[in-house]
């Protein structure tokens, strides 16, 4: 709230106090601070409004009971009794919108609620919507006597919880069990509201005021009669608070409770806000509560089918978006997948051209250096049966000391020469290595008959003196 008038406006609306200038004066007195103000205003009814002891009770005080059971008496024996006065009228469909102002949370909620980083208070008043933080409870509870000594509690809950948690005892002492009760949620209001928002129910409301004389026969014939009861488990979230206890006490002005027993029939509605669509004020027998809590679940039954309609069609939006950004998820990575083999394909592909062609390049180049070898060879050697064809001279003209010396070499070519009778074996290699005719380097000359191989102990022979004068045929053969 950003000014004053404001603040002055809610302290009014929250407290009930129509004084403005009193409320001035305790807003000016807690600084401003209209959490701190309302709490301590709240604490202080709550203490004036509770008698010894201390833990909260159900029933009306015995003493109130019989001063007015007294004066009851006194009143009949004076004078007639007045007609009682006509009952009012049942209230109708009232859709009153409360504001619920918005505090920060002190407490954490990160780790129970998500990241709500705002408290709700309900209904005008204060209510202190936070949880603690997890750890180590040394302490028995709050339900007084119901807690067991034995559990420790884990988990430190709010104080609207405590409060909820104390009144679903204390009313199950008083009036018995769960089975024969509505079952009061043991949460705050806050909690009980978005409870039903989540279950698609009304929230079902009962402020309960110990010491009303009506109380407690309200308490045991109607709300804990079996047809009510099981009507409003089944179709309702019930929520129940004394106005002894701090959140009842705001609930009790919020809702504007002028009369008890009282019951209020509420939902959420948007923006923070709560829908009151029936309040019950005064004693009803069970069948009177039946009729109102049916005519107010048939009239709201059409809010909440939409609304359960809407969450399922949320849902089912969600559910699909969910399996489109599967199926998405799936194709991506399907086509990341192929992406990425035919990637790896194009990359292996590469790499055996590379290979391939640094292969072909190796052969190629092994190729040219062979031929080139194999061409300086054959260089060298015709150089060489040149140098050698020049060595044997001229070729002498036939006479009686000239030889005539046939050659026939592996592949059948005959070759022949006429020789001085005087020139050597060695003569006869030089003239075959002269010749085109042999590729082998290792060969010897043979006559056939007989059969004489002129190898390297011959060499220095005449041919008059190896016998191969005036003709000589020879062949020649490749050594192994």
């Amino acid at each position: 709230m950003a000014d004053v008038a404001d603040k002055l406006a809610y302290f009014q609306a929250i407290t009930g106090l129509e004084d403005p200038e009193l409320c001035t004066e305790i807003l000016a007195a807690h600084g401003w601070d209209l959490e701190l103000a309302i709490s301590s205003f709240t604490s202080s009814a709550n203490i004036a409004n509770q008698s010894p002891p201390a833990s909260p009770s159900l029933s009306a005080a015995p003493s109130l009971h019989r001063q007015n059971d007294a004066s009851s008496s006194q009143l009949s024996e004076s004078e007639p009794p007045p007609p009682p006065p006509p009952p009012p009228p049942p209230p109708g469909l009232a859709w009153k919108l409360i504001k619920l102002p918005v505090s920060v949370i002190s407490g954490s909620l990160g780790l129970i609620s998500g990241a709500i980083g705002l408290g709700l208070w309900a209904a005008g008043g204060v209510l202190s919507y936070s949880l603690g933080f997890i750890g180590i409870g040394g302490g028995g509870g709050g339900g007084g006597e119901s807690s067991s000594s034995a559990s420790t509690p884990l988990v430190s809950v709010s104080v609207a919880a405590v409060e909820a948690m104390d009144f679903v005892a204390a009313f199950e002492r008083e009036y018995g069990g769960p089975n024969s009760r509505p079952n009061f949620v043991g949460e705050g209001f806050m909690d009980a509201l978005q409870r039903s928002r989540n279950e698609f129910k009304l929230l079902f409301v009962y402020l309960h005021s110990p010491d009303h004389p009506d109380t407690p026969s309200f308490c045991q014939r109607t709300l804990c009669s079996e047809a009510l009861s099981a009507f409003v488990n089944e179709n309702f979230v019930a929520w129940g608070g004394s106005i002894r206890s701090s959140e009842g006490f705001k609930m009790s002005n919020s809702l504007k409770a002028s009369r008890f027993p009282f019951c209020a029939v509420v939902m959420a509605a948007t923006n923070q806000r709560i829908a009151l669509l029936q309040q019950v004020e005064g004693p009803k027998s069970p069948q009177e509560m039946l009729t109102i809590l049916q005519r107010v679940l048939e009239e709201s039954s059409p809010v909440l089918v939409a609304a359960r309609l809407e969450a399922e069609e949320r849902r089912n939006n969600m559910r699909l978006r969910e399996e489109q950004d599967a199926a998405y998820r799936a194709a991506l990575e399907a086509d990341q997948a192929r992406e990425r083999q035919r990637r790896e394909e194009e990359e292996r592909l590469a790499r055996e051209a590379a290979e391939a062609e640094r292969k072909r390049k190796e052969e190629e180049e092994a190729q040219e250096r062979a031929e080139r070898e194999a061409a300086e060879r054959q260089a060298a050697l015709a150089k060489l049966r040149q140098e050698k064809a020049q060595s044997l001279g001229e070729e002498p003209e036939k006479g009686p000391d000239v030889t005539q010396v046939l050659v026939r070499f592996p592949n059948g070519e005959r070759k022949g020469r006429r020789f001085q009778c005087t020139a050597t074996i060695r003569t006869l290699y030089v003239y075959v290595d002269s010749l085109d005719c042999l590729e082998a380097e290792s060969y010897s000359l043979v006559s056939n008959f007989p059969r004489v191989v002129y190898g390297q102990e011959k060499l220095t022979l005449s041919l008059k003196e190896a016998g191969l004068h005036p003709q000589a045929s020879l062949f020649v053969e490749i050594n192994s």
